[in-house]
């Protein structure tokens, strides 16, 4: 059980992380060592920050940055039509980043696991129809990535 409460914890500190480095343009080096240090597990302006799993937050964040380009148009493919992942709000875009990585390249995470807690991180920073849109998507993705764990399943026939 820990360990799931602290890798929910490493999803929710990349999300922050990869958002810090987009309006920030910090690196990946300087972001590992601003969160592990600052605000992983900590209370920053009263506020409390989960505690995460070490090595899974640097593998999902060094991930998504390294993999980005097979990332993006796998969102964007997956995205409506008209709404370009560049578009996109940008904590919503690092919700979608992280959750299309583990999708992709984390085989060890079962994908319905990783939709759900990606959905959870939208729900912690939007009321409206943001998480829905992340289950949505992170879905489509799912279903190119990992098409076997998804066979007889309701709208599995759509790849």
């Amino acid at each position: 059980m820990a360990k799931s409460i602290e890798r929910s914890g490493a999803r929710l500190a990349v999300v922050q992380a990869l958002y810090e480095m987009e309006v920030s343009g910090k690196g990946v080096i300087e972001a590992l060592a601003e969160f592990e240090t600052f605000w992983i597990g900590q209370t920053v302006d009263g506020v409390e920050h989960p505690p995460a799993e070490t090595a899974f937050f640097r593998d999902l964040l060094r991930g998504v940055v390294d993999e980005q380009r097979a990332i993006d148009p796998q969102l964007d493919g997956a995205l409506s039509q008209g709404w370009p992942l560049k578009r996109i709000e940008a904590v919503l875009r690092a919700i979608l980043r992280a959750g299309a990585y583990e999708l992709m390249y984390r085989r060890d995470v079962p994908a319905k696991a990783a939709i759900s807690e990606y959905v959870d991180v939208a729900h912690s920073f939007y009321a409206g129809d943001e998480p829905g849109m992340v289950n949505a998507v992170l879905d489509k993705v799912g279903r190119s990535a990992r098409g076997k764990e998804f066979a007889g399943l309701p709208g599995s026939g759509q790849v």
